[in-house]
């Protein structure tokens, strides 16, 4: 599949077909992780289920940083 690099504003990017997007199941606004190779590069999609753990962890820790603090004595 090939692709060509488009001026978008300011920058320059590459437009993904819509059959790609729903076989990978992405969407706008899903973010991808570009990946430096040796044969070039390679879109992978990030995986933000350890960022949304450790912000809640952090709303709790804010939430009860008096009681944490008590524990950690």
């Amino acid at each position: 599949m090939n692709t060509t690099i488009r001026k978008i504003g300011n920058s320059e990017g590459v437009i993904l077909p819509k059959d790609l997007l729903d076989r990978l199941n992405l969407k706008a606004g899903d973010q991808l992780q570009i990946v430096e190779t040796d044969k070039g590069i390679t879109l992978e999609p990030v995986d933000d289920s350890f960022e949304r753990q450790m912000e809640a962890a952090r709303q709790v820790m804010d939430k009860y940083k008096v009681a944490l603090q008590k524990l950690a004595e």
